[in-house]
């Protein structure tokens, strides 16, 4: 009798867990991380994981198996599979036409998007990528992966490494210690802009049930004329009032043309009575976006990498770089329903005002289209324009506070700004500063190098920030100045961490704003308003030298970056971080010896100054 009774309760329990997983915190224990001014501590593990016989199923999508589950703190503790999941992908110049306007790409494996990479919490990856382009260098950067111990897979040319010379091949392998949805990118100049992008999905838990997982799905905006065309124009002036706007907006790699000839809607079929995952990506360039599904609210369970307590919203704003899992649930008549992506006035700038895809219904005509909006597809007022995140909204499921007792210092604001310079051919040329310096990398001479070389000399357009102690908190603020930056919102992404969102506002902080120090949101993207400022926090827990970003092509293109070496002593002790690097090196500094083109601007991003 006891036994059953137990066997009762543990069902009880896991059931209750799945059901209503945001109702429902597991005692894990979790002490708050020592501040930098004290003794360094290591991230608390969990005291209570769940039972081993919690699996993940449709109706148990909380749980996930032996002992981990949805209440894991992932940034301390992770399972090894001891599988590795292994890909290879090629970098090709390609003719494409995914809106129905033929123009010329990078593909990957021949196509755009590049294929999905799937594999599952505690998997390693092991990704072979080979540059067949003909006079372009590559670097592919896993976007939001915290590469746990393996800075030097980073796949960001002129920090983490040389890039990728044509012809020459590489392996990344690094361990999936998080999970959830993000995507690739190459981040060598703007290669990523005319089409050096794939996405990727770590299966994990999840904070809310549903049937069946649609994959991932991109949203970008799509410009008709190659990048490196526009980015000369971008940094001469030859676009007085800022970036052109994008020719459309791709919706899963495929939309219609503006004109309405020629390309197609990316078209998804869900069943009456069943609920759907949905991956959520903005791919963009420069565009920031609001999404809706007509007659239908989505339920937000994830930003970034980041499981939340679930909410409910009618349309969700999505920056570039940004990434969320929605559940949405087909419970409205069987017909055709539009999906909306809305440019955001005030942080986007697009010729297609209002991109459409369509959901089916099973049953419904799988070849037409819906008669008509069941309800507005976005939000107005000023709402239309609003370019900052749902911070209140979003509530990390696993509880993490950030010590208070800190006062943050002048030293950790980083000021953004704008300059008009003469380089030494004077000619007149824009940048994007960040701490008064407009970042710019050598790709022949990456940070990593400098850091094994036990070098210190950084040139000063590094823009390198030195965090040397371990397990320590780091508190920033990006502020954007308004008399010396144009009022633009910034998407700010940081490699190598999640960081903790202190508080964004408009204005210029001065440390009597009100910060939320309890279980803030944690992300690797987050807006920085404009005209205002962004408070973020992160503890120096992973040795290497991580870049952090604007992540508008166009703005990192033109020197918005700085980069952190973390932990400089630590990083020639991890394993394997100077495999292959010289190599790498050698073959770059042979193909440029010879190149037609050279690297002209930040290197980082904006654009590719080598001819398709």
């Amino acid at each position: 009798m006891l036994l059953f009774l137990s066997l009762v309760s543990l069902l009880f329990h896991q059931a209750l867990a799945a059901y209503l997983p945001e109702l429902i915190h597991f005692d894990n224990g979790l002490a708050k991380r020592a501040a930098a001014s004290t003794s360094s501590t290591s991230p608390s593990t969990p005291t209570a994981p769940a039972d081993s016989q919690c699996t993940n199923g449709p109706a148990t999508r909380s749980c996930w198996g032996n002992g981990y589950s949805i209440a894991t703190n992932y940034d301390a503790v992770w399972p090894t599979t001891g599988k590795t999941v292994e890909y290879t992908i090629e970098i090709q110049n390609r003719t494409l036409a995914p809106d129905g306007f033929s123009r010329r790409v990078y593909a990957i494996n021949g196509l755009y998007p590049g294929p999905t990479i799937t594999a599952n919490w505690g998997d390693k990856l092991k990704i072979t990528v080979k540059n067949s382009l003909t006079t372009n260098g590559t670097s592919i950067h896993w976007h939001g992966l915290r590469q746990w111990q393996t800075n030097q897979m980073d796949g960001t040319n002129g920090v983490t490494e040389c890039p990728l010379a044509p012809g020459q091949s590489r392996t990344y392998e690094f361990l999936c210690a998080q999970f959830g949805t993000t995507w690739y990118h190459s981040h060598f100049s703007s290669q990523y802009s005319d089409g050096v992008v794939g996405t990727i999905i770590i299966n994990g838990p999840t904070t809310s049930n549903y049937d069946y997982d649609l994959g991932t799905y991109p949203i970008t905006d799509w410009y008709h004329r190659p990048a490196f065309e526009i980015g000369p124009l971008i940094q001469t002036g030859g676009f007085p009032r800022g970036p052109p706007p994008a020719d459309n907006i791709l919706i899963n790699g495929t939309n219609v043309g503006l004109n309405g000839t020629g390309g197609r809607y990316s078209r998804t079929t869900i069943a009456k009575g069943k609920k759907y995952k949905l991956r959520l990506i903005n791919t963009s360039t420069n565009d920031n976006f609001k999404v809706s599904l007509d007659g239908h609210n989505f339920t937000v369970v994830s930003a970034d990498f980041v499981p939340l307590n679930r909410y409910s919203t009618q349309y969700l704003f999505i920056g570039i770089g940004q990434r969320y899992d929605v559940i949405i649930e087909a419970n409205q008549a069987v017909d055709n329903y539009w999906f909306h992506v809305v440019p955001v006035g005030g942080c986007s700038n697009n010729l297609n005002s209002n991109a459409v895809a369509i959901f089916t219904y099973q049953g419904a005509n799988s070849t037409g289209l819906p008669s008509s909006a069941s309800r507005n597809n976005g939000p107005t007022g000023a709402a239309a324009s609003d370019c900052t995140d749902p911070n209140s909204q979003l509530i990390p499921y696993v509880k993490l506070d950030v010590p208070s007792n800190y006062t943050i210092p002048e030293s950790s604001r980083l000021d953004v700004g704008f300059a008009i310079v003469q380089n030494q051919q004077q000619q007149t040329l824009f940048q994007w500063n960040l701490n008064f310096t407009a970042m710019s990398v050598q790709w022949d001479h990456p940070t990593l190098e400098y850091v094994l070389n036990k070098s210190t000399n950084y040139p000063p357009n590094f823009n390198l920030i030195t965090l040397p102690k371990a397990n320590a908190w780091s508190y920033w603020v990006i502020q954007a100045i308004p008399t010396i930056a144009p009022p633009v919102a910034h998407p700010i992404h940081l490699h190598g961490h999640d960081f903790y969102v202190l508080g964004a506002g408009v204005g210029i902080y001065n440390n009597s704003q009100t910060l939320n120090y309890k279980n803030p949101p944690r992300r690797d993207v987050a807006m920085l308003p404009a005209s205002g400022y962004l408070v973020l926090a992160f503890i120096t827990d992973n040795p290497g030298a991580w870049l952090m970003h604007c992540h508008i092509a166009w703005h990192v293109g033109l020197g918005l970056a700085a980069q952190f070496v973390e932990r400089a002593d630590d990083i020639p002790k991890l394993p394997g971080v100077a495999d292959g690097l010289e190599k790498q090196c050698n073959a770059w500094d042979a193909y440029n010896a010879n190149a037609i083109f050279h690297q002209e601007d930040s290197g980082l991003k904006r654009r590719e100054i080598q001819a398709y």
